[in-house]
């Protein structure tokens, strides 16, 4: 070999070596240079996804075993590095007097290093452990998009998101919803497992989630689709699924009780979410009395996600053997402290059974068919519900019978009197009706119409009893079918025919003006002092009073 081919030999193998050494030195500091680089990606994405401050306490990178060479010559292609961090603070722009939007204690995601690079970046998995999600008082919540419009790419279309998420994992995390009432406990809801799917910042994320329900407490399993977050209006942002919502305790409200189970289909946006459904409570009863009366209902709602304002549109359900029908909303306005009730409730043809059952301690007293119409408010005022509760109804009681047998008897005895056959035991376990125009305000319910009919007798009163005072005063009129004298037996049906006429008025064998004083659980049956001319026979008054 010649001087001058051994020249050029060598000098060829030293560029190679100089050559391959730059390589790999620039491999080596390529992938020290990786950590900070995905760190600064990272904290990037979180402050202009959410226009919020991030702080990142600590930040691991690993990297798997393949020489720098090979990673600088694939460009990172088939490299997938693991991403982890501790720590991790974001917050509302410049706002340090409400807690952080979000605060996790570890994350860790999987990025291919060669994506690092394309546009947009693509991430494979994003695991979130131990996230607490804050959401402020409305009227208090930062606002969380930029101030500026957001850029638009080729025909006036958004541009493309900078980082595509392919899958989200939430665990063991925490959504806490401060209420704007300072001495109220906050909502808080317990995210075990949320799982999202391909959360590119235009596209919907597909869900699947289980959480334990704030109040009434319950489990809730959920899948559908979130998004895309509209940042400039939350309440925008697109979602739908369906739910089950199981062993939902009712015990945490006042005055009911008893298990609810759920199952039901969403759509809409946060703002406006139309929600189908049923529910069933096959324990449900009220506090007070005890008596389980088992509830099913079917269900249309509306509900603004951002504030909890509902409107039923409208609500089937049965209780017991009884159907109803409600429809109104439940509402809570800015300068409200509570939220304010209006429905109007309609039941056709209920059972009157399976209401005092509900409403009363121990068995019904009355059986029979109670139809139902009314309006129910409760205003945004302090006070109990049974202060501010509003009504304004009408019912009608048909064939009655009442199941105490001491009452019935007196019930038949009224029967037989009014239709002048005192003496007939055939006349026995008559049917009664009832009927009634009622509002009810301040704990005073005013009857403007109150009416009890049996066979051959009637009684029409109007007047007001005090709730808060258990105070009744009804006045009105006793009709009988039968004359005063025929409601009694041997002499003194003679003695009394001559004043006969005295009593028959307005079509009616006897018309007599009375009242109904006294307390619920000692009424005071009576003539009306202020009809004097009438003079009630003290006989029949016995018998009315006896009713």
């Amino acid at each position: 070999m010649n001087h001058r081919k051994r020249n050029w030999l060598i000098g060829i193998g030293l560029c190679t070596g100089v050559g391959i050494a730059v390589l790999f030195v620039a491999a080596h500091m390529l992938a020290n240079r990786f950590e900070p680089y995905i760190r600064q990606q990272a904290v990037l994405y979180l402050q202009e996804r959410f226009d919020s401050e991030v702080e990142l306490a600590a930040l691991r990178v690993s990297l798997p075993k393949v020489s720098p060479l090979k990673l600088l010559l694939r460009h990172g292609h088939d490299t997938v590095a693991l991403v982890e961090a501790e720590d991790i603070a974001v917050r509302h722009n410049g706002r340090r007097d409400v807690p952080p939007m979000f605060l996790m204690k570890h994350f860790s995601f999987e990025v291919e290093l060669g994506s690092l690079f394309d546009v947009p970046k693509k991430v494979r998995r994003v695991t979130l452990d131990g996230m607490e999600i804050n959401i402020p008082p409305k009227g208090e919540r930062p606002k969380l998009g930029p101030d500026e419009e957001q850029p638009k790419g080729l025909y006036g279309r958004p541009e493309e998101p900078g980082v595509i998420i392919e899958e989200v994992f939430v665990l063991n995390s925490v959504l806490t919803i401060i209420p704007k009432e300072k001495e109220k406990k906050p909502l808080r809801f317990d995210l075990h497992r949320v799982t999202l799917e391909s959360a590119g910042t235009n596209v919907a994320m597909k869900y699947n989630a289980a959480l334990t329900n704030a109040k009434p407490p319950g489990e809730i399993l959920s899948e559908g689709a979130f998004g895309p977050w509209n940042a400039d209006e939350p309440g925008d942002t697109s979602l739908a699924g369906e739910y089950d919502f199981d062993n939902a305790d009712l015990g945490v409200f006042k005055g009911i009780a008893g298990i609810l189970e759920s199952t039901g289909q969403f759509e809409g946006t946060l703002s406006s979410i139309a929600v189908h459904g049923q529910a069933t409570v096959p324990n449900f009863r009220l506090k007070q009395a005890g008596n389980v009366v088992p509830l099913s209902t079917r269900f249309e709602v509306l509900v603004d996600g951002t504030n909890g304002n509902t409107t039923l549109k409208p609500v089937t359900g049965t209780l017991g053997k009884t159907s109803f029908t409600t429809s109104g909303a439940v509402i809570k306005r800015e300068t409200d402290v509570h939220r304010s009730v209006s429905l109007d409730v309609t039941m056709p043809q209920g059972n009157i059974r399976d209401l005092l059952r509900l409403s009363m301690k121990g068995e019904s007293f009355m059986e029979g068919r109670i139809s139902l119409k009314t309006k129910i408010d409760i205003p945004p005022l302090t006070g109990t519900v049974r202060q501010k509760l509003l009504l304004d109804g009408q019912f009608d009681i048909s064939e009655a019978r009442f199941l105490k047998s001491r009452i019935q008897d007196q019930i038949d005895t009224l029967s037989r009197r009014g239709q002048g056959q005192p003496t007939n035991k055939e006349i026995d376990q008559v049917l009664s009706g009832m009927a009634g125009i009622f509002h009810l305000e301040n704990e005073m319910i005013t009857f403007r119409s109150l009416s009890f009919a049996v066979p051959g007798a009637g009684v029409d009163l109007a007047g007001t009893y005090d709730l808060d005072g258990d105070a009744m005063d009804f006045h009105g009129t006793l009709s009988l079918q039968a004359k005063v004298s025929q409601t009694m037996t041997g002499w003194k049906r003679w003695v009394l025919k001559p004043v006969d006429p005295f009593f028959s008025k307005q079509g009616a064998g006897t018309l007599l003006h009375i009242q109904v004083v006294g307390t619920a659980k000692k009424p005071e049956f009576g003539r009306d002092r202020q009809k004097k001319k009438d003079e009630v026979p003290a006989s029949l008054a016995k018998t009315s009073g006896d009713k």
